[in-house]
């Protein structure tokens, strides 16, 4: 488990393999260094595995800056970026108005705390 901390908002970050798809777990406050710590194992993992469904768990994660959304999309639009099918579950229309900027021009899907309906998205394309 990797975890980043700040002091003023405390923030958990872990990224595994589950399955046959890989997990991001984030609990907190998003900050820009956890999210390019993120995407970075991410990447990483993708590229060892070969796995390229991704299921992000943001259901414990505090709303970030809008500006954050602008970082993901730069991440990602990065050369040489493994190009990845994501599925976000989120808990709230907030957090999930986020997920759809900042991942708007990929392969994904957001989906309100249903864990199992994201699995089936992302396995369904395999």
């Amino acid at each position: 488990m990797t975890e980043v901390k700040d002091m003023s908002q405390p923030s958990q970050l872990r990224v595994s393999v589950s399955g046959d798809l890989l997990l991001v777990e984030q609990h907190g406050e998003m900050d820009e260094a956890t999210l390019r710590l993120c995407q970075q194992q991410v990447l990483e993992l993708a590229r060892q595995t070969g796995l390229c469904g991704v299921l992000y768990d943001a259901r414990g994660m505090i709303a970030p800056p809008a500006r954050l959304t602008l970082t993901q999309q730069e991440l990602d639009d990065q050369p040489g970026t493994m190009k990845l099918r994501r599925a976000i579950v989120v808990p709230d229309t907030k957090i999930a108005y986020l997920a759809r900027i900042a991942f708007g021009e990929g392969d994904y899907r957001v989906f309100y705390d249903d864990v199992d309906a994201a699995r089936a998205w992302l396995r369904d394309a395999s």
